[in-house]
């Protein structure tokens, strides 16, 4: 799988962040509901337009970032 042909990022859409399938749904909602303590399940259950697929393009979508933001933060 390959997280960019599910998240899009449009600039008059919920600021420009990372969104599912061009929906309001951001990547960091997602990332939230997970660190609340959700399951996929329970997240697939309330939001029934995303899929199983779209969670893990969230997860891998914010682990292909963080090498880049440690970057970012030691270069300073």
């Amino acid at each position: 799988m390959n997280y960019r042909n599910i998240i899009t990022i449009e600039a008059d859409k919920r600021g420009g962040k990372p969104c599912i399938r061009r929906m309001r749904i951001t990547v960091y909602d997602v990332l939230g509901w997970l660190a609340s303590g959700m399951s996929h399940a329970e997240i697939l259950d309330d939001f029934p337009e995303l899929t199983e697929q779209d969670i893990r393009a969230c997860l891998e979508f914010a682990a292909d970032r963080e090498p880049r933001l440690m970057a970012v933060v030691g270069a300073a």
